[in-house]
């Protein structure tokens, strides 16, 4: 099968790859010369034959909405667009809507499995029609993982389902890299457990927690025993985010995801305001010993008698 691909980043220069190794048709698209197989959109288009097929792997937000803009007014009716990037599941219906106006069919996928799915292959969670996931399912069957096709792909529902799925799919992934994260440390702490990259790689097999994510922590590990090449600083690239804010718009609790949302806005600080006033406020109503900032702080700096009872007792906090 031909297909377009735009966007020839770590994501799309593997799937590239995976489709021709597969006996795809592959006409690629990047501003970078170095990498593109055209020179533009326009370009890309003339290439393929009709009915086209392309595929969307670029930044979500505006550089995706530009993206479904150009290949409106460059794309014939019949065509087929997937959006295959992290683009929030609520953009899926204008684009649909811009692009059905010109009789151009539109499926939203979410992709999953990073750098290693060019290897394994990626698990894909599809929005559509039957009709645009039946054209489509030559390039699904192809990226997804070998094995049953139910264990790969999801055909989620109408269009935005994909989007959405992935959506959740990342903020559960947020939960298990920070119980991971907090059972590692937690081993690290102790003076008991004396090899803690060995204890995380004996969970790999045979363990109720073993999974992908936990092999990529012993694969870290074994780089790198204590971690201490890396910033303890996390970012969010947004799904997390828009997991949250659905879990409010449906009265849904997530409280396993929110925190490790909120653990990642904790990683950026390196001072917390929260922290201090934490510290603060123990210090005002208990005595507790607080830590005085800069270098010559210590623990015990500025205590003081316990809040207003006469009592040295210690508070219950």
């Amino acid at each position: 099968m031909q297909i377009g691909l735009i966007g020839l980043g770590r994501m799309g220069g593997n799937m590239r790859d995976r489709l021709r190794a597969a006996g795809h048709e592959v006409v690629g698209y990047d501003p970078r010369p170095e990498v593109s197989d055209v020179g533009s959109l326009g370009e890309l288009a003339a290439a393929l034959t009709t009915p086209r097929v392309v595929w969307v792997m670029v930044p979500s937000g505006d550089p995706t909405r530009s993206t479904v803009t150009t290949l409106s007014e460059t794309l014939s009716a019949g065509d087929l667009v997937i959006d295959g990037g992290n683009s929030r599941y609520t953009d899926d219906g204008p684009n649909a809507e811009l692009l059905d106006a010109k009789g151009i069919g539109y499926v939203d996928c979410g992709v999953s499995g990073g750098i290693w799915g060019k290897d394994n292959g990626y698990g894909l969670m599809a929005g559509g029609s039957d009709e645009h996931i039946a054209l489509a399912m030559p390039i699904f069957d192809a990226l997804r993982p070998e094995g049953p096709r139910e264990e790969g792909f999801a055909h989620a529902g109408p269009v935005g389902a994909g989007h959405f799925s992935k959506m959740v799919h990342n903020g559960i992934e947020y939960g298990l890299m920070q119980a991971y994260a907090e059972g590692f440390e937690l081993m690290q702490a102790s003076e008991l457990v004396t090899d803690v990259p060995g204890v995380v790689q004996a969970w790999s097999r045979g363990t109720v927690v073993r999974s992908w994510l936990l092999d990529l922590l012993v694969n870290a590990l074994k780089q790198d025993p204590d971690l201490t090449e890396l910033e303890g600083w996390v970012d969010d690239s947004g799904e997390g985010r828009w997991t949250i804010e659905e879990a409010i718009r449906h009265a849904v609790p997530l409280p396993v995801i929110s925190a490790a949302l909120f653990a990642r806005f904790s990683s950026r600080q390196d001072e917390s305001p929260a922290m201090k006033a934490v510290a603060a406020l123990r210090h005002q109503f208990g005595g507790h010993a607080v830590k005085s900032a800069g270098p010559t702080g210590a623990p015990g700096d500025k205590a003081g008698p316990s809040s207003g009872t006469g009592s040295t007792a210690p508070s219950s906090d």
